[in-house]
């Protein structure tokens, strides 16, 4: 056997396996190793996307937090100011009853006034027409003498 012969079959052998290997076994791990770092690069992006989108939404619950409390606390103070109306509007009305109340009780208390004048009139002219009969010994007639009793009334 010759060196020569035995060297270019092992160059050809050599070149036949290079090619096999290229074409079968390298391109498809190549392509595999190519997929899988686009995988992985569009994990990441994906994950930095999240992390944004977590951040934004993070910034806009804040927000939201903010804006509910600025609405509850201008509720709350609707319902203060209300009930601060609420317990005026009260007063005013319990204030109005009680001058209403007095006014009625003022003007009863009056009229009972008038009605003992009167009855008190009524009386000490009685007593007056009784007296003035006892001190001049007859009977005073109270339709005769009524313009008298009148005046006396009055007087009195």
């Amino acid at each position: 056997m010759n060196v020569t012969a035995t060297l270019i079959g092992q160059l050809i052998v050599f070149s036949i396996l290079i090619w096999f290997i290229k074409a079968v076994l390298w391109e498809p791990v190549i392509n595999t190793l190519e997929d899988r770092k686009k995988r992985i690069a569009d994990g990441l992006a994906a994950s930095e996307k999240g992390m944004k989108d977590q951040e934004l939404a993070a910034e806009n619950a804040k927000h939201a937090i903010k804006e509910a409390k600025q609405a509850a606390a201008e509720i709350i103070a609707q319902a203060k100011a209300r009930d601060t109306q609420m317990i005026e509007e009260a007063k005013n009305k319990a204030v109005e009853e009680a001058d209403r109340v007095i006014a009625g009780a003022q003007a009863e208390i009056d009229q009972e006034v008038n009605r003992a004048k009167d009855s008190l009139r009524t009386q000490v002219s009685a007593l007056a027409v009784a007296g003035a009969s006892k001190i001049l010994g007859k009977e005073v007639d109270a339709n005769a003498h009524k313009a008298a009793l009148k005046e006396l009334i009055e007087q009195i």
